[in-house]
């Protein structure tokens, strides 16, 4: 089977695309995988910076819907390769830059909350529409790029920012064209590549090491309300209307 990616190692720049049409929502399975990539990127000494861009019609809209509305069992393996692949790019000890373009959703939050520099063309767009999914999970990653009440609004109705308003926010380093997403991921990252690696893999365990809280921690604690959400009737009823592309309906 294919991976959902592919990479590249130039310049000490690493960049892994995704590549997963027709919107980059993973499965379990491809979620682990992408873990894996990350985890083997970050250990690999002629990598001294990862980007993770994407390509087709947006970065990422998160899980693999389909697989769980068939399945519901599967939220735990679905939980479990969220939580490695945002562990693999807020742990690794190379710095990672997203450069985000179109819908950035659900599990592309996470990856984006996690990573240590956001990049976002004109078009991009955050959400977490996971209320409206019948899942939790998001917030930890949402909080660490935007404030709590930022967070709760759009935790608590579904709806999305874009990216000058993210940029107003403080979570994105700059706001370009899309013809200029990846140049600019790459001029950066050169930037990067050019310190000492030592010096680099330092400063990175240290500004995790300061940061407030623990985000694994946290994102686990989320994770386990989304497995409860899951033994809900409304759960299986948002992710139903979701797959069959019409409005939910909940008893009173």
């Amino acid at each position: 089977m294919s991976q959902p990616f592919s990479t590249s190692i130039d310049a000490g720049i690493a960049q892994m695309i995704l590549d997963h049409p027709p919107v980059n929502a993973f499965d379990s399975a491809g979620w682990f995988a992408i873990a894996e990539e990350i985890d083997a990127l970050g250990a690999n000494d002629a990598v001294r910076v990862i980007i993770i861009a994407a390509a087709g019609k947006g970065f990422c809209a998160g899980v693999d819907i389909k697989e769980l509305a068939a399945q519901p069992n599967r939220i735990v393996d679905v939980n479990k390769g969220n939580y490695e692949t945002f562990r693999a790019i807020h742990r690794n000890p190379k710095p990672v830059i997203v450069a985000l373009h179109s819908f950035v959703l659900g599990g592309g939050i996470g990856m984006a909350g996690a990573a240590d520099i956001i990049l976002a063309s004109d078009c991009a767009r955050f959400g977490v529409p996971e209320i409206d999914r019948g899942a939790m999970g998001g917030g930890a990653h949402l909080q660490r790029m935007f404030p709590v009440q930022k967070v709760r609004y759009m935790y608590f109705t579904g709806e999305f920012i874009d990216a000058q308003e993210a940029y107003r926010l403080g979570a994105v380093e700059r706001v370009v064209p899309l013809e200029k997403l990846l140049p600019t991921a790459l001029e950066i990252a050169a930037k990067i590549a050019d310190k000492s690696p030592a010096m680099v893999k330092l400063a990175k365990e240290a500004l995790n090491g300061i940061e407030d809280g623990n985000l694994e921690d946290k994102y686990r604690w989320e994770q386990g309300f989304t497995l409860e959400a899951y033994t809900q009737d409304d759960s299986q009823e948002s992710r139903d209307a979701f797959v069959d592309k019409r409005s939910a309906k909940f008893d009173e």
